[in-house]
């Protein structure tokens, strides 16, 4: 079967043909046991000039991630062996490949596993049939993410130190690792101390015009931020719950 071929069986709308700079030399690694959707997506990502691996198993894509480290991965739901979601929780746990970008990939609509899939560390979740034109914008819009920003300074909040440059947070000296998203939401929240924002602002600053989670996404996050970054999570010093309004960064620069 042709690439043409398969497309008109697994997408819905056109693919792109103009190769961007942006994503000239970005690896992305596929991880799918369709092997029909896996020469869907290889063909139109490599069309835009990505360069792209894959994987059938769980374990096979820890070691090719091992071997050439991606900068984003397309991850599947529903794999045999080791699933997606273990993959997604060993991830988050390697230093190495916590803040690489992961979109589940799944054909499962249920929010409860957008929500786990979000609580594991996923930053995008897009559901089959998908339009190929609005994955690739989406693996566009992670990618960006992941690019730091020279021209913002460092931000210090209490104990607290964002350094965008370098993409990295420390608290009391130690280092903490986040994912793309949750650097993104730390950083505009510690970047308007003192200011309330609701869940829908928060998901129009800091996921986009392109997201399609909800705003439960929002209150998974902050969970997960205030695990990393504050010493008693149940009793937040940074980021605070303002009631039927949203969330706040309470702590103070230096």
């Amino acid at each position: 079967m042709s690439p043409r071929e398969i497309s008109r069986r697994c997408y819905v709308g056109p693919s792109f043909s103009v190769v961007s700079l942006e994503v000239m030399l970005k690896k992305i690694l596929i991880v799918d046991d369709e092997l029909d959707l896996i020469r869907l997506l290889k063909y139109n990502l490599e069309k835009e000039g990505f360069k792209v691996s894959s994987a059938t198993e769980g374990s096979i894509a820890l070691a090719e991630m091992r071997r050439n480290e991606p900068d984003l991965v397309i991850l599947d739901l529903m794999l045999p062996g080791l699933g997606g979601l273990e993959i997604c929780r060993q991830m988050r746990r390697h230093d190495r490949f916590a803040e690489i970008p992961v979109m589940m990939l799944t054909a499962r609509t249920e929010e409860a596993d957008r929500v786990v899939g979000l609580e594991l560390g996923a930053d995008d979740y897009v559901t089959k049939p998908f339009s190929m034109r609005e994955l690739i914008a989406r693996v566009r819009a992670l990618l960006r993410r992941r690019e730091p920003s020279p021209h913002r300074t460092t931000l210090q909040r209490g104990e607290l130190l964002i350094d965008p440059a370098a993409h990295a947070v420390t608290i009391a000296g130690r280092d903490v690792s986040l994912s793309g998203l949750e650097f993104r939401l730390l950083h505009h929240l510690a970047s308007h101390p003192g200011m309330v924002f609701s869940r829908d602002q928060l998901l129009d600053r800091v996921w986009g015009i392109d997201r399609t989670v909800s705003s439960r996404s929002v209150d998974v996050y902050v969970r997960r931020l205030r695990e990393k970054i504050e010493p008693h999570p149940q009793e937040p010093i940074y980021l605070q719950t303002v009631h039927s309004v949203g969330y706040r960064f309470a702590g103070g620069s230096d």
